[in-house]
C-alpha cells in the first residue's frame, strides 16, 4: 500500500467535492477553511493532477476529481463500516466462556456472582466442556485443564492442591475416621483418567498398602463428589472442584494438606475479538485464585 495519501487529505477532498465548497467542508469537518484547502492541495500534489477548478466564488471538479470521487467515497464508507463493527464488538455487553463442566458447576458460579455484582448489564453464557474436549461454540474465553509438564497457554489460574473429601458421617460414631490411613476402611472413589490423584495422596501420607484399584469409579468429578457425599466412600479431587460442597457442608476434608496435584487450569482467549466485558471477566477470574 505504497500509494496511500494521508487520510485527512482524503476526507477534506471528499467533503469539499460533496459540498463544492471549502468553507462548508471545513464546517462539517470542524477545521479551518485554510486547513481543508491545504489538505486538498497536498492531495493534488500527491496525485500530480488538479482535482478542482477554482474560481473566486465557485468550486467545481475536474475530470480527474470526478473520476476519483466515487472510489474515495466507497473507501471511506468501508472504513466507516469496519470501524463501527469493531467498536460494536469492543463495547458489546456479552461474554461467552467455555469451561470444564466440573469447574463450571463447582467453582465458576461464585466468580460469576461477583462479576455480575460489578457488571449486572453484561449477559454471560457458559458452555460446559468434558475433560479436554472443546465446545464447537465460538467464545470469548476458554478455561482448560493443564498438567504442569505442559506449556502454559494464556494465563494460569494456578496449580491445584489435592483435597480428600468424604461425608461428614465418616467423622462420627464408633467407626469414625481418625487418620488418613482410615480411607482404606471407608473405601475409595476413583475418577477415571485421574487415578494418579490417589497415588499422590497415599505417597504424601505414607500409606504404602492403600488399594489403588479397588472401589467405585466414575469418569466425572461431579459424580465422584456426589457419591462421596452419599457416603459411598472417599474421593480425592482438585480442591476447587470440591469447594462449593465443602462450603455447604455436604462434604468435609478431614485431613487438609497442601498436596500439589500437578494439575491446574489455564484461562485462554477464545475465537472472538477481545472486548471490555471479556477483559474484565478475565481479570476477575485471575485475581480470584
Amino acid at each position: 500500500m505504497k500509494y496511500l495519501p494521508p487520510l485527512n487529505c482524503i476526507r477534506s477532498f471528499e467533503a469539499s467535492a460533496r459540498h463544492l465548497s471549502f468553507t462548508r467542508a471545513a464546517e462539517e469537518l470542524r477545521m479551518t477553511q485554510a486547513a481543508v484547502s491545504g489538505h486538498v492541495r497536498m492531495l493534488e500534489q500527491f496525485i500530480g493532477r488538479p482535482l478542482f477548478y477554482r474560481a473566486p466564488r465557485t468550486l467545481s471538479l475536474t475530470e480527474v476529481g470526478t473520476a476519483y470521487l466515487p472510489a474515495v467515497q466507497r473507501a471511506l464508507s468501508q472504513i466507516d463500516l469496519a470501524t463501527g463493527q469493531v467498536q460494536t464488538v469492543r463495547h458489546r455487553k456479552q461474554v461467552a466462556i467455555a469451561c470444564p463442566a466440573s469447574l463450571a458447576t463447582n467453582w465458576l458460579p461464585q466468580r460469576l456472582r461477583a462479576f455480575r455484582g460489578q457488571f449486572p448489564e453484561v449477559e454471560v453464557t457458559v458452555h460446559a466442556t468434558i475433560w479436554t474436549e472443546t465446545t464447537e461454540q465460538v467464545v470469548d474465553l476458554r478455561i482448560a485443564p493443564r498438567h504442569v509438564s505442559q506449556p502454559l497457554i494464556g494465563q494460569s489460574l494456578g496449580e491445584e492442591r489435592l483435597a480428600m473429601v468424604c461425608s461428614p458421617d465418616f467423622l462420627s460414631g464408633a467407626d469414625a475416621m481418625t487418620s488418613p490411613a482410615d480411607v482404606h476402611r471407608k473405601g475409595l472413589i476413583h475418577i477415571l483418567n485421574r487415578q494418579e490423584l490417589w497415588q499422590t495422596f497415599a505417597r504424601h501420607h505414607g500409606i504404602p498398602d492403600l488399594p489403588l484399584v479397588q472401589g467405585l469409579k466414575s469418569d466425572s468429578s461431579n459424580v465422584a463428589l456426589e457419591m462421596a457425599a452419599a457416603g459411598l466412600g472417599c474421593a480425592v479431587t482438585l480442591a476447587s472442584l470440591a469447594e462449593i460442597q465443602l462450603k455447604r457442608g455436604l462434604l468435609v476434608e478431614p485431613f487438609p494438606a497442601e498436596i500439589p496435584s500437578g494439575w491446574g487450569y489455564d484461562l485462554r482467549p477464545g475465537e472472538l475479538p477481545p472486548n471490555w466485558a471479556s477483559e474484565r471477566l478475565s481479570a476477575l477470574l485471575v485475581k480470584s485464585v
